[in-house]
């Protein structure tokens, strides 16, 4: 995603993201998976949360894969793979302050299991990989967002980036074939 400089916060540059695929396929040879790995939340209460920062998630979660996506598609081998990484909130929301994340995640879900749907007659597979709440630079497994976060597992901990890929690893793979339009949960029993 290119963020532009610009009254409005978070316009992204379409033109970029398709010159990035291109230059990928320009690279490689080829384009057999795509992941869609972008996401931002602002943890707020709704009513505070402003159209600017609706905006930035939305761009961000939804329009960024849905600009990505549509670049890859023509370059997407038969076969190939699209995974999203969406969220577990997309599906139920059990911590306050995610309200407008939620919907674009909610979103990426719907996005999925449609494109499944419309690009499964070449053999390509399009999954949404949900995480729960994972230790990273914008969401670290510590201080007071990660209390809520953390309670709302079964496991009473943060996941970790390796357990996602490792999923992620798996829905890029051959021996996940015929698995399309799945919403696939890794979230430490979160929606449990």
């Amino acid at each position: 995603m290119v963020q532009k400089d610009s009254p409005r916060c978070c316009e992204f540059d379409a033109a970029a993201i398709k010159a990035a695929v291109e230059k990928a396929v320009a690279t490689f040879g080829r384009l057999d998976v795509l992941v869609n790995n972008a996401g931002t939340a602002i943890p707020k209460k709704f009513e505070e949360t402003t159209l600017e920062e609706m905006d930035h998630m939305v761009n961000i979660n939804l329009r960024g894969v849905f600009a990505t996506t549509h670049a890859a598609l023509k370059h997407l081998n038969d076969g190939g793979r699209i995974i999203m990484i969406g969220s577990c909130v997309g599906e139920r929301v059990l911590t306050p302050g995610l309200v407008a994340y939620s919907a674009t995640k909610g979103a990426v879900k719907m996005f999925t299991q449609g494109l499944s749907r419309e690009v499964g007659s070449r053999g390509i597979t399009v999954n949404n990989v949900q995480p729960g709440p994972i230790d990273t630079d914008l969401n670290p497994a510590a201080g007071d967002w990660a209390v809520p976060q953390k309670a709302a597992t079964a496991l009473n901990r943060y996941g970790r980036v390796d357990e996602v890929a490792a999923l992620v690893a798996f829905i890029a793979g051959p021996e996940s074939s015929y698995i399309t339009g799945a919403n696939l949960t890794v979230d430490g029993g979160t929606n449990a």
